[in-house]
């Protein structure tokens, strides 16, 4: 009876449970002057994670797709490689594109995700949210500092299939021109080192002269708060924030900004966060590692001097 029981047991535990298979993912690969964008190889990172086979997708122009082509290849994590060129395809932003084709398709898109998992069991996919199985295309976009960049190291060349462009005759809008900020400073995005000005450093001209030294001294990029590029002291695409860049430097100096949720949504997790205000109830000496209750314009001149040293 023992004898019979056991078999029955070792029956039950050897018994095996369908479950469901790894989602397949397709990552939009951005890219800007013939170079991957560093956001896509996050989400790349971020597409690998959920276990299945990782499908890239490159679109631009005729004469940028080959060489973007070239260097997406051999990208870890990438296992086929989709692209298509065609003039209408010159410029693109995931941000803008993905939420309007999920509409089309009837499924909902989440944004700026921080971490996500397979289950393998019930097949869904979490965010910081539960994404249901029932749902059978997930469009998500990641916050790209939660992620490491996915590297060419040593990895195998994905397969390479070209798609036909769809040419749309009666195109509601024309690219005319792009127009970027050209600095010698790290870009603000990737940079280890961020120093970055708010509504306190009164104009745009005080702005330069005040944050710019610094940052030169450190090696750092500029960043702005959302009040600073509203009242014009800097240009827009130096925004940290929600509606500006998410960063995550090593090193973030936070110059004259109070420190509105909007603006901590978009550094709270960078590794030291130095904060220099003269109000000493700023919230932003609530995320700060290192803070001092002072006067910007004499704090700032006095560690570009000791830097110099």
């Amino acid at each position: 009876m023992l004898k019979a029981r056991t078999s029955l047991l070792s029956r039950v535990l050897a018994r095996s449970y369908a479950t469901a298979a790894s989602p397949h993912a397709l990552v939009f690969l951005e890219h800007r002057q013939g170079e991957l964008d560093s956001a896509s190889l996050s989400a790349l990172t971020a597409a690998s994670q959920l276990g299945g086979q990782v499908t890239g997708l490159v679109v631009g122009s005729p004469e940028e797709v080959p060489s973007v082509v070239e260097k997406a290849k051999r990208l870890n994590g990438l296992n086929t490689l989709l692209h298509s060129a065609s003039p209408q395809y010159s410029t693109f932003s995931a941000k803008s594109i993905l939420p309007r084709v999920a509409a089309k398709l009837d499924v909902p898109a989440v944004s700026d995700i921080t971490s996500l998992e397979h289950d393998a069991a019930s097949g869904s996919t979490t965010f910081t949210l539960r994404a249901s199985s029932s749902i059978p295309i997930k469009f998500f976009t990641v916050r790209s500092t939660a992620f490491a960049a996915a590297g060419a190291e040593d990895a195998a060349e994905s397969e390479i299939k070209a798609l036909d462009p769809v040419e749309v005759s009666d195109a509601p809008s024309e690219h005319l021109s792009t127009s970027l900020t050209k600095s010698d400073r790290p870009d603000l995005g990737v940079a280890t080192r961020v120093v970055s000005g708010g509504r306190a450093l009164k104009n745009a001209e005080t702005f330069q002269s005040t944050l710019y030294p610094l940052a030169d001294a450190l090696g750092a990029a500029v960043g702005a708060s959302r009040a600073a590029v509203d009242a014009g002291y800097a240009d827009n695409s130096l925004q940290v924030g929600q509606t500006g860049k998410v960063v995550a430097p090593e090193l973030y100096m936070a110059l004259g900004i109070s420190g509105a949720i909007q603006h901590l949504a978009g550094m709270k997790d960078s590794k030291l966060i130095v904060a220099v205000n003269k109000d000493p109830d700023a919230p932003i000496f609530q995320v700060a590692d290192v803070g001092l209750v002072a006067d910007l314009f004499e704090v700032v001149p006095e560690m570009v001097e000791k830097l110099k040293q």
